[in-house]
């Protein structure tokens, strides 16, 4: 299908078109070599930065809003298919002179716009995000930062090429007391951290079961589904539950899970991605028509160098149906080392245990993560001001966590997995694994009118 929205070319594709077509043909192709990893330059000290808010949900008129409140900062557009969305974001930030309109190319192509905030459902984060980058916006991204491996890595080089700040929407990494143990552990709290342990309990209701229907009134179906393969509009698959379905959503690993894993892998320490997966789960309560576990073990084994100390392993579990806590908290992270243990939580909550189980004061005030100072540090580093705290390639490796799970999960199997090619290999390491690498990308349907592959 394609689009011709009013306000575009109907003689063809836009350069935005064309540069989406640019982003489907490598991600349909395969791995490319990564760019270089380095800190985009600053943007220039401008204080003054126009926004413009890319889809429309409650998590995006959140994130708009507290934006919103930072000095100097204006929303210009809010867009989403939804007609009803786009009005009520509009009313809620409170400005009569913004534009709501329903295809991203129109706040992309201008010029006033500097930065987006892509907070649309899972499977347009990327191609959204690359096309913000190649159109020379600065972009806050709602984690996860992508809907599978191959586009997390295309986003990253997209940063790099246009030189552009992209932050992932992993708040925890401007939370000072989660910043303050983890440099805690840094300078030896319990020795080596060689093991931690994610986890993300909590009752989750179910979707029920549909069948397909024709889409509401004022909703734009075809751009929702954007570069997704089509499939018929369906009542559970859409605004709340789409991020129940492979083709649109990461399950809750991606959706809620990635906060603790994120902080779970810095503390850890890595800086890579793992070499080895292993995964037990599936639907074991919740019975209706959503795809993604409801209950996951997953172990990810970094093999390091080789020396003393150097091989880690992060845990992962969930647990969709219960409400029965560690440390009565949904999500948290226990850290482990020779000499002691140490918890964190998002929630706030902090603990450090010496090897002998007991407790030692680290003298650090609770607090949650800190969503008004993560939106402010995307600003300032527009700024120049302020380094990223999440720049995209920790949210690359985080989110890659998520993807490296629900695969494992998905073909009930243990995984070897290139952490520089990003591709997964044989369990000797002498080949590809032909049905894993085929998780690591996805295909793409011909979409505003661009060819794909």
């Amino acid at each position: 299908m394609s689009m011709n929205p009013a306000g575009l070319s109907r003689k063809g594709p836009t350069p935005l078109a064309a540069d989406r077509r640019s982003f489907l043909q490598q991600a349909a192709v395969g791995a490319v070599a990564a760019s270089a990893i380095s800190m985009p330059a600053a943007a220039g000290a401008n204080d003054r930065v126009v926004m413009g808010l890319i889809g429309c949900g409650g998590r995006g008129t959140h994130v708009a809003k507290l934006l919103a409140e930072k000095p100097g900062v204006e929303f210009r557009y809010v867009c989403d298919p939804d007609e009803a969305r786009r009005k009520q974001a509009a009313s809620e930030l409170g400005s009569s002179g913004i534009r709501q309109v329903g295809d991203l190319r129109q706040v992309l192509d201008d010029k006033d716009v500097i930065a987006v905030l892509v907070a649309t459902p899972d499977h347009w984060h990327a191609p959204a995000s690359i096309l913000a980058c190649d159109a020379g916006k600065h972009v806050y991204c709602e984690k996860p930062c992508s809907h599978n491996i191959r586009e997390g890595r295309l986003l990253v080089e997209a940063a790099r090429r246009n030189n552009v700040h992209v932050q992932h929407g992993t708040q925890v990494r401007s939370t000072s007391m989660i910043a303050s143990a983890i440099q805690r552990m840094r300078e030896g709290a319990i020795g080596p951290v060689l093991m931690a342990k994610v986890w993300n309990v909590q009752r989750r209701g179910p979707i029920g079961r549909a069948q397909p229907s024709a889409p509401p009134a004022g909703f734009d179906y075809d751009t929702w589904i954007g570069p997704a393969p089509f499939v018929d509009f369906q009542a559970n698959r859409h605004h709340g539950s789409w991020k129940w379905w492979y083709d649109f959503g990461t399950g809750d690993m991606g959706n809620d899970g990635v906060h603790d894993i994120d902080y779970g892998r810095w503390g850890l320490g890595v800086t890579t991605h793992p070499s080895r997966v292993s995964a037990i789960g599936g639907r074991f309560l919740i019975d209706d028509d959503q795809q993604f576990p409801d209950t996951q073990q997953v172990a990810f084994e970094y093999e390091g160098h080789d020396g003393a100390g150097d091989r880690k392993i992060l845990v992962y579990e969930q647990r969709l149906w219960s409400t029965n806590y560690p440390h009565n908290t949904d999500s948290g992270v226990e850290f482990y080392g020779p000499g002691g243990q140490m918890f964190i939580s998002r929630r706030g909550k902090v603990e450090l245990l010496d090897e002998k189980n007991r407790r030692v004061d680290l003298g650090l005030e609770s607090e949650p993560q800190n969503e008004v100072r993560h939106t402010l540090n995307f600003v300032e580093s527009i700024r120049g001001k302020e380094k990223l705290n999440a720049e995209i390639e920790i949210g690359h490796l985080s989110t890659t966590l998520c993807h490296l799970g629900n695969i494992a999960t998905r073909l009930e199997r243990s995984l070897r997995f290139d952490p520089q090619a990003e591709r997964f290999l044989s369990h000797d390491g002498q080949s590809e694994d032909a049905e894993a690498n085929a998780l690591v990308g996805r295909h793409y349907r011909s979409h505003w009118g661009t060819p794909v592959g």
